[in-house]
C-alpha cells in the first residue's frame, strides 16, 4: 500500500455506493478516474474525490501518477440518521437515512 484516503459519514447508501466497488477494484487509476466520470450514479462524485485525495497522498511521496493502481476499495455502513414520518390513525414510522465510508488504497504496478 503506497497511499490511502478514507471519505465517512457520506449521506448515500451503502447499498447503492457498492455497485461502483467492481467497476474500478484493480484497474489503474487514469482508467478508474475516466470510468468514474462517465458513470451516472450519484456515489461516483465521492469515489472520484477519494481516488484524487489517496494519488495527492501518493504524489506526495514521490510516486508517478501513471504507475498506481487501485488495490482495495471498500465501502462500509456508517451510522444511520432516524427520522420519523407520519403514518395513518395517528402513528409515526421510522425511515433510516443511512451514511457510509469510503476507503481507496493505492499501490504500485507490477512491471
Amino acid at each position: 500500500m503506497i497511499a490511502k484516503a478514507y471519505i465517512k459519514y457520506l449521506k448515500v447508501s451503502p447499498k447503492k455506493a457498492k455497485r461502483i466497488v467492481p467497476l474500478i477494484k484493480g484497474k489503474n487509476v487514469e482508467v478508474a478516474l475516466g470510468i468514474l466520470t462517465s458513470l451516472n450514479k450519484g456515489a461516483s462524485l465521492y469515489f472520484r474525490k477519494a481516488l484524487n485525495s489517496a494519488v495527492s497522498n501518493a504524489q506526495q511521496k514521490g510516486v508517478e501518477r501513471k504507475d498506481l493502481y487501485i488495490s482495495l476499495v471498500k465501502v462500509d455502513a456508517g451510522p444511520a440518521l432516524r427520522r420519523y414520518r407520519a403514518a395513518t390513525f395517528g402513528r409515526a414510522t421510522l425511515i433510516k437515512r443511512r451514511t457510509s465510508h469510503i476507503k481507496v488504497e493505492l499501490d504500485l504496478l507490477n512491471k
